[in-house]
């Protein structure tokens, strides 16, 4: 009998259709105050963002996590951040499911779910929900965002980076920068270029799909970075400074409806002075700080701005559904006096008023790593308590425009509903009319945290989604039930039970100034409880606030022991969290050249710290720039024009007990070329910046021209790692927390 005929067949290419498909817009920006957009207040201009509201909605009861990881995990997830087990940060492990730094394969992210669906997902800007030691070049690339559900991705995988030379990754693979300062380059302007770019193709290719475009700008977390003029403009805005500044956003925000009138502002946050009370020299310092901080914002505004003119032009502007918001609150990892330079004081180099001066007009541009004092991240968050990392208003209660030309009616309204990071899944899924699935990729699929809130979109008398959400980030915690919330400021390295809860009844108390807990106390003890009834239910437990040790035990267990490192002459860029780990140690640098020319050998950070190994005039050279003081040594002969064996070593000096001395020492073919005695080595942190074979990216270590690209042979480079580290294990802390 003959076989039968083979018969063509083809897969059908048509695609389950939810009862709505809107595109979809998320603009995620970091470390933005309650009140720094100009329709919550602010003199600083947001005309974009202003516009989008004026189209749509404002929400005054919008709270996120209180962290970037943390937030972003709930955003993608619709999912309690604990539960999903980013409890932390991305580079935090414990151990525990709650902690684990990387979400769970079991809470699919908005991208998975609705991929099935035909939307197609484009992701532009920061990820920050893999950790940190599997962002290297070999991965693993199981948490990033091609593998969770994008189809596109450009941007940075860690918590910041420089605006000016930013560690790019394009979908799966490490870039450079398509430009550079001098050329006008700027992130903000990059990721929104590729966010448009990548819409543009999507018009070209499928252009009857619906997408999901996340827009995630690196502004305005440190370092603040923006163009020149923008930071001009803003000084004599700020001269006034942080006290009248936030009197008058709470006047504004009254006005406009943000927040109840009869708002109070609550006290200045511990430790903040009146401005008053600072000298002129220090007010300079802190006006300009803010200004760049200001023009940050201002500048990635400007970026929305082109992208919500391409959808105009495009036809798509009508039928998308925007969300503009912010992670958590402004951030108080500025200290009191903010920083021109950070990477000098992580690395317990003290940066002085007089050394902020001298570089006053460097804040902002490229070289510098700034932050603002706490005095202005308390008044980006008026009329709020405390800063980010905080489960007080200040750290957790964050603005949210939402707009819909074509869904919703409502045009410049407020809703004060509580809502949060962990409800915008599930509002978009009954948006869409879509269940969430039993499993994904075979993997069962957990509950969503959070509910709907799509019904304040036509109502604003709708009740909120849910009646209990709790919080808690470094041991602070906090639970809102019901128009009432407990919280607790836990001090680092105290007993938990001798936390002071408070309570305020935020239906009637905004900003957290009537502090009912001697009032009510068995309001106060019952939520406790529930307090603790969440945290049992979400993967919170234990409570560990020891995160400076186990910043160091998880670094420690990443490189299990490891103290050798090849790198091979043409090989990719290694972010900074898998290169070698110098801190604080003795290690040996060793390259070997099969033909003798000029440039880098080897360059690890960038022009605000790091160290470079390189061949210029002839002569070896080595650059040890701690925090950007520099150290350099050059060799005493020239480089021998064949083949050869060049190195620098650091001798760290036992002597001084852990000390941050040491002697470096240049060596061309095994002979010592060149030494120096050192009290500055790193002992918190390198760079944020990675490492570099060969070259020497776009922000340059030392003092030549990036890429500055070696014109010999070069075979390969070894670092060798002696066993005596020390480390400050809570310094390291500090210097993680403030990175974040």
């Amino acid at each position: 009998m003959a076989a039968a005929e083979p018969r063509p067949e083809w897969p059908s290419t048509t695609l389950p259709t939810p009862g709505d498909t809107p595109n979809v817009l998320v603009v995620l920006f970091d470390d933005v105050g309650f009140s720094d957009f100009g329709c919550y207040g602010s003199e600083i201009a947001t005309p974009a963002i202003d516009a989008i509201a004026a189209r749509g909605l404002r929400y005054s009861g919008f709270h996120t996590t209180a962290m970037c990881s943390t937030t972003r995990a709930a955003l993608l997830t619709g999912r309690n951040h604990h539960n999903v087990g980013v409890g932390c940060l991305a580079n935090f492990d414990s151990g525990y499911p709650g902690y684990r730094g990387k979400i769970a394969r079991s809470a699919g992210t908005v991208a998975e779910l609705v991929k099935p669906y035909g939307y197609r997902s484009y992701l532009t800007g920061k990820w920050h929900v893999t950790p940190l030691t599997e962002t290297g070049p070999t991965g693993p690339y199981d948490g990033w965002p091609l593998q969770r559900g994008f189809d596109r991705f450009y941007g940075f995988l860690d918590a910041e980076t420089d605006q000016y030379a930013p560690e790019l990754v394009y979908d799966n693979h490490h870039v450079d920068p398509p430009g550079t300062f001098e050329d006008g380059y700027h992130l903000s302007i990059d990721v929104v270029d590729k966010a448009i770019e990548f819409l543009k193709d999507h018009r070209a290719g499928a252009p009857d799909a619906p997408w999901l475009t996340w827009v995630a700008f690196g502004a305005c977390h440190a370092p603040h970075q923006a163009p020149r003029e923008i930071i001009d403009h803003y000084e004599p805005i700020f001269a006034k400074g942080w006290d009248v500044t936030r009197q008058e956003r709470l006047d504004r925000q009254i006005e406009m409806g943000v927040v109840p009138a009869g708002t109070r502002l609550p006290p200045r946050n511990d430790n903040v002075k009146a401005w008053d009370e600072h000298r002129a020299d220090e007010q300079r310092v802190f006006t300009r700080l803010q200004a760049a901080y200001a023009a940050m914002l201002d500048h990635a505004d400007r970026q929305i701005a082109r992208l919500m003119a391409f959808l105009e032009d495009s036809g798509m502007a009508d039928d998308t559904l925007v969300l503009v918001l912010s992670d958590n609150g402004a951030s108080q990892e500025g200290g009191p006096a903010g920083f021109v330079n950070a990477m000098g004081p992580f690395n317990a180099q003290p940066e002085s008023m007089d050394d902020k001066l001298a570089r006053l007009d460097d804040i902002g541009g490229p070289g510098t790593h700034s932050n603002f004092p706490w005095g202005w991240s308390m008044a980006a968050n008026t009329p709020l308590k405390r800063y980010k990392q905080n489960t007080h208003g200040g750290g957790i209660r964050d603005p949210l425009v939402v707009s819909w030309p074509a869904g919703i009616a409502a045009r410049g309204e407020v809703r004060d509903q509580f809502c949060h990071a962990n409800d915008v899944v599930p509002t978009l899924l009954d948006v869409f009319g879509l269940d969430l699935p039993a499993s994904i990729a075979g993997v069962e699929q957990q509950p969503l945290d959070g509910a709907s809130f799509r019904a304040t979109f036509a109502s604003p008398d709708a009740p909120p989604p849910k009646s209990t959400q709790y919080f808690e980030m470094f041991g602070h915690r906090g639970v809102w039930h019901d128009g009432w919330k407990a919280v607790a400021y836990h001090p680092p390295y105290k007993a938990f039970e001798d936390d002071r809860w408070e309570l305020y009844h935020l239906d009637a108390d905004f900003s957290e100034v009537h502090d009912l807990a001697a009032d009510e106390p068995e309001r106060l003890a019952a939520l406790q409880e529930l307090w603790w009834e969440q945290a049992r239910a979400n993967k919170v437990l234990p409570l560990d606030d020891r995160f400076a040790e186990r910043f160091a035990e998880n670094a420690e267990r990443h490189r299990g022991g490891r103290t050798h490192y090849e790198f091979w002459a043409g090989m990719g860029h290694v972010p900074s969290d898998a290169a070698p780990d110098l801190r604080s140690r003795s290690y040996r640098i060793t390259a070997e050249v099969l033909e003798a020319g000029e440039g880098v050998l080897l360059a690890h950070g960038d022009e605000t710290s790091g160290y470079s190994l390189y061949v210029k005039d002839g002569r070896l050279v080595h650059d040890l720039s701690v925090g950007g003081h520099h150290q350099v040594v050059t060799s005493d002969r020239p480089v021998p024009e064949g083949p050869s064996t060049l190195g620098f070593s650091l001798d760290r000096e036992a002597a001084y007990g852990g000390a941050a001395k040491g002697i470096g020492t240049l060596w061309i073919d095994g002979d010592a070329c060149g030494t120096f005695e050192t009290d500055r080595i790193f002992v918190v942190t390198i760079s944020w910046s990675g490492l570099d074979i060969g070259r020497d990216r776009v922000s340059p270590v030392s003092d030549y021209a990036a890429p500055f690209a070696f014109t010999g042979s070069l075979r390969r480079v070894t670092v060798d790692l002696v066993d005596d580290q020390e480390l400050d294990h809570e310094a390291v802390g500090r210097a993680e927390t403030a990175r974040e």
